[in-house]
């Protein structure tokens, strides 16, 4: 079975191949250079960069046969950017006469290790995003459980909000991660935010506001780079250690006790203090760590082509009717199953 993934939720165009579990093909144009100058996506421009580039993008793809199935990022996402990529999978699958299938795209995220190794089920999944800062027990890749969620700011969000402050360029997540390497973490600079309770929600609203104060009392930071190694290597080190702390958390709860491994997924993910933090506490746990290599952390047509190909083998699939969904919406299970004869 070949599947054709189409992930256009935010800004990146991206289209891949999944067949029979192997990715065949894929292809992905950046908008980063564009919003850039903006200091942040801007949706509109995001919408008409997706509609221009998204018919040269699968025409470069020289299928020589069409798909079985084609499967789009349905949500959550920036709207009009969805019905982009919503629109061209609804045109291909009716065409071709190939099956449809709605991908949720943070689940997608998580299920992305499993084109380079086999995933264990039920499993613990962390994904840390630029919108996202969720744990799910996972049962299956249909199967997912929301335990953990983000109140306010995500880990991904507070990366690029303190280094907009920093005045570096957008994202700024991966500098921060470079920087960070290169210093030392200031012992009490920053604590672990929302942490005095006991649920397995995530607020980095505080550490942000906490990072903002230390610049604006320290000028140096931005102005001759001074301390801002050490400055980094703290606020990573705090990050991977609050996402280290709530998943131990997880890991103690009835939900979590059971599970055969931990995955780790989305763009923050690719930290390469968040990878150490997450592999320490699933050593500690007697558990294997999944993580996707850091190309494939990133929004990516290949986990929505895998994420179709699994349910799609499972006999799962939608309408044309099926809806997209922007971020703040939860993504409806609504999925169709085929009787099978």
């Amino acid at each position: 079975m070949r599947c054709l993934g189409i992930e256009t939720s935010c800004d990146e165009t991206a289209l891949a191949v999944v067949e029979d579990g192997r990715l065949t093909a894929s292809i992905l144009s950046s908008q980063a250079d564009v919003h850039a100058l903006f200091g942040g996506v801007v949706p509109e421009l995001a919408s008409r960069e997706h509609a221009r580039l998204i018919g040269p993008l699968y025409d470069s793809l020289g299928l020589e046969n069409p798909p079985d199935v084609v499967a789009f990022a349905r949500g959550p996402g920036l709207l009009g950017s969805l019905l982009i990529g919503a629109g061209f999978a609804k045109a291909l699958a009716l065409g071709h006469g190939a099956k449809l299938v709605g991908i949720n795209h943070l689940h997608a995220h998580l299920l992305a290790a499993g084109l380079e190794g086999e995933l264990l089920f039920p499993a613990l999944g962390l994904l840390v995003s630029g919108g996202h800062t969720h744990i799910y027990r996972i049962a299956s890749p249909r199967a997912f459980t929301l335990m953990g969620t983000t109140l306010d700011d995500a880990a991904g969000e507070a990366f690029d909000k303190v280094g907009k402050l920093l005045g570096l360029p957008y994202p700024a997540g991966r500098i921060m991660d470079e920087l960070g390497r290169a210093g030392r973490a200031v012992p009490g600079l920053f604590r672990p935010p929302y942490m005095d309770n006991d649920n397995l929600d995530f607020s980095f609203s505080g550490l942000k506001t906490a990072a903002a104060t230390y610049i604006g009392q320290h000028p140096e930071l931005s102005a001759a780079r001074e301390g801002l190694e050490d400055f980094c290597a703290s606020l990573n080190q705090v990050i991977a250690a609050t996402l280290r702390l709530k998943f131990e958390r997880a890991l103690r709860t009835e939900q979590g006790r059971d599970v055969r491994s931990c995955l780790l997924a989305g763009g923050v993910a690719a930290n390469s203090f968040v990878r150490a933090a997450l592999r320490e506490c699933a050593e500690q746990a007697g558990l294997p760590l999944a993580v996707p290599s850091p190309i494939l952390c990133t929004d990516n047509g290949a986990m929505i082509a895998y994420s179709g190909w699994r349910l799609a083998e499972e006999g799962y699939g939608h309408g044309l009717d099926v809806s997209c969904v922007p971020r703040g919406t939860p993504v409806p299970d609504d999925l169709r199953r085929e009787k099978r004869s």
